[in-house]
């Protein structure tokens, strides 16, 4: 009898355990599956992951000398495509308030981190984001496959219709290319001309809105509904690439410049800004 004992015990609390441990595991996969809503998404800063609530919809911001459709004829083209919706990525010199400043004085900076590496060195143009909902003249599906390609070397996982890294945008559920108040599509050839893989453009090379995370600065992780700058930041190195948790890679301002010293991102201008506000995650610290 004295035997059996510890035998009964251990089979008490077997279960015990077993219904301990499963609840720890759904405790913690519910704090990284925290339903999102519709005008949410998730960004990492300070160590931490956030939750983005947007209120309005984006904004790409011109002005009246501007000619971003290469079209020296008609000035200020911007307003009709922004409708479509689009953004260009080339800097902006005011914010959506309307203050006739540095957007930097009026506006705090979101980072968007773009994956523009590739995992697999994919050689498929059929992998590129396809033409299935796509805004009429915008670069998709094989064609915008080969494009990369010839451009890259490779599809980059920021283009692909099943990236190989996990990113923020696209929201769980939703189509590649897409994400909740952004833009749809946007003008890549200031960047691919700033990079020199191309001559100056003259006209616009639109592509669907790449698969992309976020990232904001310590003392921006809780804040106010404002509008945001959004500065891409082209990431070139998969070892720089956030894991889901933000256990790994950039989730700093710190971690994208040590990348940009490294030669292992860069930077691209924008005329890009999105409305929202953020809190912490809690029980998501990293």
């Amino acid at each position: 009898m004295a035997m059996e004992k510890p035998m009964k015990t251990r089979v008490k609390t077997l279960p015990f355990r077993l219904a301990m441990l499963a609840a720890v595991a759904l405790i913690t996969g519910t704090l990284f599956a925290q339903k999102l809503q519709p005008n949410q998404t998730l960004g990492f800063g300070d160590s931490q992951v956030l939750k983005f609530s947007y209120t309005q919809n984006f904004d790409c911001i011109d002005q009246p000398k501007d000619d971003l459709n290469y079209n020296v004829s008609r000035r200020n083209p911007t307003r009709e495509n922004c409708k479509l919706p689009s953004a260009w990525w080339v800097r902006s010199p005011r914010s959506p308030s309307g203050q006739d400043r540095n957007p930097a004085n009026t506006s705090e900076p979101l980072y968007v981190l773009v994956p523009m590496f590739s995992v697999d060195n994919d050689q498929n143009p059929n992998d590129a984001i396809s033409c299935t909902g796509v805004v009429q003249g915008t670069l998709c599906g094989p064609a915008l496959g080969n494009t990369l390609i010839q451009l890259f070397g490779a599809i980059p996982e920021g283009f692909k219709q099943s990236p190989l890294v996990y990113t923020q945008c696209p929201d769980p559920g939703s189509a590649p290319g897409t994400c909740t108040m952004h833009a749809s599509r946007l003008d890549l050839g200031p960047v691919l001309a700033a990079l020199k893989l191309i001559p100056p453009p003259t006209s616009n090379v639109f592509l669907p809105t790449p698969n992309h995370s976020h990232v904001l600065i310590n003392q921006d992780i809780n804040f106010k509904p404002i509008w945001w700058q959004v500065i891409p930041v082209l990431v070139l190195n998969q070892k720089d690439w956030p894991a889901k948790d933000g256990s790994t890679g950039i989730t700093s301002l710190k971690a994208i410049q040590e990348a940009e010293t490294a030669g292992d991102a860069a930077e691209a201008p924008s005329n890009f800004f999105l409305f929202f506000s953020s809190t912490t995650m809690k029980g998501m610290k990293m």
